[in-house]
């Protein structure tokens, strides 16, 4: 488990390369974990599977007024990650308004963005995307700061407006190990008072869910032409590969996040999340991971719907 400072990514796990992209040096944020606690005299309370960090109130608005159309267009011209590959074609059906693309300052202090999926959730206000988009892997102190989702950005455009990140959840194998690497956010409502999914809708999530099936996998990769401008897709049967779900695919940085929408309608462009971008088999791409959504991965989004 190592980063490494490749130009606009980073190395994740043994494997594979990170999907996030990097640009201006900024700050850094501080975690709140959760921690486990044990009574005196018994025995000591298995620890939290999830670990969780906020933002101040401040903190959200300042987020808001970061990430200016000037910002936003900066960090797209950063990086180029060469070009886009055979497998990954933009995508040209309905717009997908849960799908968005979500601008943060990664631990390191360059502006970057990853992308996420609004979800369907008793809170109406929650956000998946890969724990990496979040937080350092392994490295429970190194978190992202000033973190916004914008739903179904394209060009420049933000047709639903921008939603600031309250509340972020990972499992906590993720901020510990690297392992399990996938994420759940609570975002704030909009500056009209109306929350996430009341906006755009939501997809639903399935977990524990058989492997198998087409699988249409969505990212905003730095790959020209469109350096994270539209929205991309791959689609393939997917398949179990070392406890992880594997597609082929050949989305890079800025895909990180997407979701893997099983049964979609082409025509209305539903489907169920089954699980985000991860990881690739390399440099020169050929396949994309993501997480099994299993009982952890249930636990935290149980959490955050609450949230």
């Amino acid at each position: 488990m190592f980063d490494s400072p490749l130009p606009g990514s980073r190395v994740l796990r043994r494997r594979a390369t990170a999907l996030t992209v990097a640009g201006t040096a900024l700050a850094l944020a501080v975690p709140v974990s959760a921690t486990a606690v044990s009574g005196v005299g018994r025995a000591a309370a298995a620890p939290d599977p999830v670990s969780s960090f906020s933002f101040t109130a401040q903190e959200r608005k300042d987020a808001l007024a970061y990430w200016t159309p000037a910002r936003i267009k900066a960090v797209g011209k950063s990086v180029d990650l060469g070009p886009t590959g055979p497998k990954t074609k933009t995508w040209t059906g309905p717009q997908l308004k849960t799908v968005g693309r979500m601008f943060m300052v990664n631990a390191a202090g360059a502006d970057t963005w990853c992308t996420a999926t609004a979800v369907k959730s008793a809170n109406r206000s929650v956000v998946m995307t890969a724990g990496h988009c979040v937080r350092r892997s392994a490295s429970p102190v190194n978190t992202n700061m000033s973190m916004v989702f914008v739903p179904a950005y394209s060009k420049g455009k933000q047709p639903y407006g921008a939603f600031a990140v309250r509340t972020v959840l990972t499992p906590r194998a993720f901020a510990e190990e690297g392992t399990n690497d996938v994420a759940a956010m609570v975002v704030d409502a909009d500056k009209s008072g109306r929350r996430l999914t009341d906006v755009v809708g939501g997809t639903p999530i399935a977990f524990n869910r058989a492997v198998g099936g087409k699988i249409s996998s969505f990212g905003y990769p730095a790959t020209h032409p469109q350096l994270g401008e539209e929205l991309l897709r791959c689609v393939g049967t997917e398949k179990k590969e070392n406890g992880q779900q594997v597609v082929p695919c050949d989305m890079t940085g800025g895909s990180s996040g997407g979701p893997w929408l099983a049964d979609l309608n082409e025509t209305t462009g539903q489907g169920t999340l089954v699980s985000v971008n991860s990881s690739l088999d390399g440099f020169t791409p050929t396949k994309m991971y993501g997480e099994i959504l299993g009982a952890t991965a249930k636990t935290m989004y149980g959490r955050a719907e609450r949230g």
